[in-house]
């Protein structure tokens, strides 16, 4: 696995087969609480040896419901990993994986790791928020997700927009330094440190185009 900064770990990329311009990681969060496997990529398998050597999966999260047809259930049965998602999602991803725990509401995992639910892309997404110690890292999977190095947004023909706006503007005002989403152009970064006022700028640029009705 690719470290990415002290503690966080990428599998290797992998293409999204209906749009092979980008590619997705799953994440791995070393703690001394038990690691966090957050998002899902089929690479990941290939890397068993070093997720082992950095200490297996203790808890596995989605932040919507697509990232489930991406990787099989092998976590689950090699870590015994329970896996979490947001029970709005929880029907569509038990068709192809096997759903431990639900929530639906915004909670905490030890004193470091937030779950908080911002639905609009999927009625169940839901971003994470972990302080690594050195910095607040920020997992927003496609609610906000890195196209030619610009953020934007998922507006699918599903989404709900005004929820995706609600959400967004929740998002803008966490307290984070970097950001990882689920998937970002081929080639380029899969995550960005950032300050809050370069944050905030690039927030507010996606939701000047999502109130205009666009899907980025």
């Amino acid at each position: 696995m690719d470290a990415v900064i002290p503690g966080l770990y990428a599998s290797a990329p992998v293409p999204l087969p209906f749009d092979t311009s980008l590619a997705i990681r799953a994440f791995l969060l070393q703690r001394s609480q038990g690691n966090l496997l957050v998002y899902r990529a089929d690479t990941l398998e290939r890397e068993i040896e070093a997720v082992s050597e950095l200490g297996g999966v203790a808890r596995q999260y989605l932040n919507h419901r697509h990232e489930a047809s991406f990787s099989s259930d092998w976590v689950a049965r090699t870590f015994r990993a329970p896996l979490a998602v947001h029970e709005a999602d929880a029907p569509e991803v038990s068709k192809s994986a096997h759903v431990d725990e639900t929530f639906s509401e915004r909670h905490r995992l030890g004193d470091d790791f937030e779950v908080i639910p911002t639905p609009g892309h999927t009625g169940g997404a839901t971003a994470f928020l972990w302080d690594s110690g050195p910095h607040r890292c920020l997992f927003t999977g496609d609610t906000i997700y890195f196209r030619g190095g610009e953020w934007v947004a998922a507006v699918l023909g599903f989404s709900d927009r005004e929820r995706y706006i609600e959400s967004l503007e929740l998002i803008r005002e966490l307290d984070f330094d970097v950001i990882v989403p689920w998937a970002a152009t081929v080639g380029e970064p899969a995550h960005a440190v950032i300050d809050r006022s370069e944050a905030e700028r690039r927030i507010d640029a996606i939701l000047e185009r999502v109130r205009r009705g666009e899907e980025h």
